[in-house]
């Protein structure tokens, strides 16, 4: 690891230009801080994948709108909203590359958007009919295909994510299986739900690939659940290619919680264009986050590309440390990344994952989402650690631009003491 950035200069290449501002603000180390000065101090927040981080001056924003609402609601419901809106929505389209301004629409989050998607094919499943989707995806989301699918008496077939995942191969060719298995006995595959970046655990999916071998192979509709997209990897929806595309702009895009863009090919769905009385404040700062990105060396894209390259760099150190191995190659993350533990930790159940993640918040400040990854029976995926254990619990960290690399630090620190006082953790 490039040793500078050990002596706390992390940060320099956030300056434009290296410290010269340009036509704007250069952002310094520490004005980045400040930007983010209401986090509370001495936790190793390295979980922006969860709840994402909004800086100053989008939330002054957000409270400005607020206010303008509460002022005077009528006057700002039928002359503000309806323009502010557009543009918040004109911005986005520009985004993620639609064509046309009625494909995009702002909504609460991603699963409200499989809800949509689900409520509108669900009307005209039958029994013969499929929806197929990788086991990883979102509790939420299948909590709506049970509630969609499974009453209109339509199948399910979950795909089974390969984990730890060497190649966007390995993923293609689960894909393919899971499709022949979704048309098996002449049944008909009416929706695809392909995740963009997987959640837990997170892996960046060769999207577009397995959008075209849905037309290939006769699927109906495709929808991509992108919940980690904007903001971390570039969004060409018209080369993706699928018939709903949605991404959330509360994880990586800066705006507080909870907004999504979603994008449909053809007409919207008509309910995801007026809700009613609501707070509609945070679809209303598209223009600050694009502001407040602005200050940055190259814009979003500089802050995408610097935070992967930061998350593979720390997930690097980590691994060295701790003589693990990443749950992917580098190039299938983008602003997080999985790092394998110890195997003297003993993660062998989903509750000692969770007690591990209690534990690392209650004792040592860290947070960070630990996965339990239950071994497959194919032993040629059988993934061991330097003491010849087998890894079977791994992190996942983020990277976001007010980390420091004294953040992982601690995360490293912390890991090294409990292995090193023979912490299990059934005993946490």
């Amino acid at each position: 690891m490039d040793k500078a950035m050990d002596e706390g200069e992390e940060d320099h290449d956030y300056l434009n230009g290296n410290g010269h501002s340009h036509h704007h603000n250069s952002n310094t180390a520490s004005q980045i801080q400040q930007h983010f000065s209401h986090h509370l101090q001495g936790i190793a927040r390295i979980n922006n994948g969860s709840f994402g981080c909004c800086p100053h001056s989008v939330l002054a924003a957000h409270h400005e709108w607020h206010l303008r609402f509460l002022r005077q609601p009528d006057k700002f419901y039928s002359d503000v909203l309806p323009d502010a809106l557009l543009h918040s929505r004109s911005l986005l389209k520009s985004l993620i590359n639609a064509d046309y301004l009625h494909q995009v629409s702002l909504i609460d989050n991603a699963t409200t958007a499989a809800a949509i998607v689900l409520r509108h094919i669900s009307t005209s499943l039958s029994r013969n009919d499929t929806v197929v989707m990788f086991n990883c995806a979102f509790q939420a989301v299948k909590k709506s295909i049970q509630a969609y699918v499974a009453t209109a008496g339509a199948s399910v077939v979950e795909i089974p994510l390969p984990f730890p995942v060497r190649s966007p191969q390995e993923i293609v060719a689960r894909f393919r299986k899971g499709l022949q298995r979704g048309k098996a006995n002449g049944s008909k595959i009416r929706l695809a739900i392909i995740d963009h970046i997987t959640s837990m655990p997170s892996v960046l999916i060769p999207v577009g690939e397995l959008v075209r071998i849905c037309r290939e192979e006769g699927v109906d509709q495709v929808f991509v659940d992108a919940a980690h997209a904007l903001g971390t990897v570039p969004v060409d929806v018209k080369e993706i290619g699928a018939d709903f595309y949605v991404t959330n702009l509360h994880k990586w895009f800066f705006c507080p919680p909870s907004v999504a863009v979603f994008y449909s090919r053809n007409e919207l769905p008509i309910e995801t264009s007026w809700i009613g009385t609501r707070d509609y404040s945070s679809q209303l700062l598209v223009p600050s986050v694009m502001e407040f990105v602005s200050t940055f060396e190259g814009g979003l894209e500089g802050i995408m590309k610097r935070n992967h390259e930061r998350v593979v760099q720390m997930g690097q150190m980590l691994i060295e440390s701790w003589g693990t191995i990443l749950g992917s190659p580098p190039h299938m993350c983008a602003s997080m990344i999985m790092v394998g533990l110890p195997s003297q930790l003993g993660i062998s159940s989903e509750d000692n994952a969770s007690k591990l993640r209690s534990h690392l918040r209650t004792c040592y400040g860290v947070e960070v989402p630990i996965h339990y990854q239950a071994p497959e029976d194919d032993a040629a995926t059988e993934t061991r650690d330097n003491k010849n254990g087998l890894i079977s619990g791994y992190a996942r960290i983020s990277h976001q631009v007010y980390n420091t690399v004294e953040d992982y630090h601690k995360f490293r620190d912390a890991i090294n003491q409990l292995v090193q006082d023979g912490k299990v953790c059934k005993m946490l």
